[in-house]
């Protein structure tokens, strides 16, 4: 069994960054990788951004990348989700899980455990 518990959400202008968390508890959490989704109002559950366990792959969704980097912290069973400059889409509750598998790690199908998400609103 894992738990999550995102933090690090709030409101922040266009432009700006937010640096988001996922505490995680459970004894297999460093054998897990990890993965960033959000979903904005009326929209599907989307995959933003993913870290294997060894904290060495990671991989992007295309409106992210380049602005937005996930890291771990094995240590500390924590990942982060930096988000720099911020645009208004950005707007969404976001949701830290882990998956077992890699390579699925796009579909929200692939996940075994979920957070209960921290909103981040971006004005313009």
């Amino acid at each position: 069994q894992v738990q999550l518990v995102e933090s690090g959400g709030g409101l922040v202008q266009a432009g700006g960054s937010l640096r988001l968390s996922c505490a995680a508890s459970g004894r297999t959490f460093s054998r897990y990788a990890m993965g960033w989704f959000r979903q904005a109002p009326g929209k599907e559950r989307e995959f933003v951004a993913l870290i294997s366990w060894t904290g060495v792959n990671t991989y992007y969704s295309d409106s992210v990348k380049g602005r937005f980097t996930i890291s771990r912290d094995s240590a500390e069973s924590t990942v982060y989700l930096q988000m720099n400059r911020l645009k208004p889409e950005d707007t969404a509750v976001y949701y830290c899980a882990t998956t077992k598998d890699f390579g699925l790690g796009d579909r929200p199908g692939a996940y075994d455990y979920w957070g209960q998400g921290t909103q981040v609103t971006v004005s313009s």
